[in-house]
């Protein structure tokens, strides 16, 4: 698989997997062996665990959309940045909905290998969106 290819599966998990909640894609596109290196407390490792956070993200934010901003690849490796924007309906991490839109960014890194993904690792501005939602206090700038 080119570089290019692996922005075209990115994309899709992107488009089918957060904008269109088919989960399915996370089974076509990962690979069983998929390590997930962003686990959340109480998550399932592999794909299972990706599934279950797309699926809590998507009931929280159930108007949930995710625009790929940025994503380049180079070998096996693709490096993405992503922007989620949604009005929190649904509870969320143990918190009641809010009512409250937010958007965020994530950054994203996947090992793509024989078309399947491998691995992840990512960050996202939970900080941000948290503050957004009235669930933590942002800090004040100096």
């Amino acid at each position: 698989m080119s570089a290019n290819d692996n922005v075209a599966l990115y994309r899709r998990v992107v488009e089918e997997g957060f904008n269109k909640g088919d989960l399915r894609i996370i089974d076509e596109l990962g690979s069983p062996a998929m390590v997930e290196h962003e686990l959340l407390p109480g998550q399932s490792p592999g794909l299972q665990g990706v599934k279950e956070v797309f699926g809590m993200v998507r009931a929280a934010f159930p108007d949930l959309h995710v625009t790929v901003e940025d994503a380049f690849a180079s070998g096996d490796r693709l490096c993405g940045r992503v922007t989620f924007s949604g009005t929190n309906t649904g509870p969320f991490m143990g918190q009641p909905a809010t009512g409250r839109k937010a958007t965020w960014e994530a950054i994203d890194v996947v090992r793509f290998q024989d078309g399947r993904m491998m691995e992840h690792w990512g960050e996202m501005d939970t900080l941000g969106m948290l503050g957004q939602l009235g669930l933590s206090q942002m800090p004040m700038a100096a």
